[in-house]
C-alpha cells in the first residue's frame, strides 16, 4: 500500500453530528425570537460557526452578536453531545487504515470545544491523535489552511494526503491544498454536487473507495506555495 495519510472531516463524516448542530442552532435562534427558513439545514453543511452566524444575519436579519449566538448554541449542543455516535461506515474505514499503518488526522470547521466533545463522545480521542479545529487556524474551510496545517503536523507532503469530506466547502479546501479528495455525502444528501475531480464514495461504503485510492501508484507532485500555513 502506497504511503499516504488520510485527513477526515469530522461533522457528518466521522461523526453523525449534523442533525445535532442544526437542532442546537434552531433552539438557540428560536429562544432569541427568530425562525429559521425551511431547508436551512442543508445550506449549513460544512460551514463554520462564524459563517453560519453571518448567514443568519443575511437571511433572517439576526441581530444577536456572534458571541451571544455561539454561547446559546454551544450550551444546547454540549448538553446533548454525549449521545453522538460514529457515522455508519466510519469504523470500516478507520480499521482499514489501522490494518495498513496509514496515519490519519481530523480536520474540522468546528471550534476546539466542539471537536473535543465529539471525539470524546464517539471514543476517538486519544493521546496521539492529530486534530485541527477552526480555533487552530486563521482561515477555515473552504480555505486550504486547515488541511495544510494537518499535513504539516503529520509530517507528510500535502500531495500525499487524501481528504475525506461530506461537504462542498470541505472538498473545495482539499482541492485547494493540492490533495486527492473523496466526497462522502451523507445518505440523504443526493443533492450535493462536489467540485470537479472529487472522487465520490457510496454513502455506506467509504472503505472500498478509500482502499482503491490507497493502493494506487502515486508520484508525489509539487503543489502551490503553502507558506501561509500556521506553524
Amino acid at each position: 500500500m502506497t504511503r499516504r495519510a488520510v485527513l477526515f472531516d469530522m461533522d457528518g463524516t466521522l461523526v453523525d453530528s449534523e442533525p445535532l448542530h442544526f437542532d442546537a442552532m434552531s433552539r438557540a435562534v428560536t429562544a432569541m425570537g427568530y425562525v429559521l427558513p425551511e431547508e436551512f439545514a442543508n445550506v449549513l453543511t460544512g460551514m463554520s460557526g462564524a459563517d453560519c452566524h453571518a448567514l443568519l444575519q443575511q437571511t433572517i436579519g439576526f441581530k444577536p452578536s456572534l458571541s451571544e449566538y455561539t454561547g446559546a448554541k454551544y450550551r444546547s449542543y454540549l448538553e446533548a453531545a454525549p449521545t453522538l455516535h460514529r457515522r455508519r461506515g466510519a469504523d470500516a474505514a478507520l480499521a482499514l487504515l489501522a490494518d495498513n499503518s496509514v496515519p490519519f488526522a481530523i480536520v474540522s470547521n468546528s471550534d476546539r470545544m466542539i471537536v473535543d466533545a465529539n471525539l470524546r463522545a464517539v471514543g476517538l480521542q486519544s493521546p496521539g491523535l492529530i486534530s485541527v479545529s477552526r480555533s487552530d487556524v486563521r482561515r477555515g474551510k473552504p480555505d486550504p489552511e486547515p488541511f495544510l496545517r494537518a499535513a504539516y503536523l503529520l509530517g507528510i507532503d500535502p500531495a500525499d494526503c487524501i481528504v475525506v469530506e461530506d461537504s462542498i466547502p470541505g472538498a473545495t479546501a482539499g482541492h485547494a491544498a493540492g490533495m486527492m479528495v473523496i466526497g462522502w455525502p451523507e445518505p440523504h444528501r443526493d443533492d450535493l454536487v462536489f467540485p470537479e475531480d472529487t472522487i465520490v464514495a457510496a454513502p455506506h461504503d467509504l472503505a472500498a473507495t478509500l482502499a482503491a485510492r490507497l493502493n494506487e501508484n502515486h508520484t508525489t507532485k509539487s503543489i502551490k506555495d503553502a507558506s501561509h500555513v500556521s506553524r
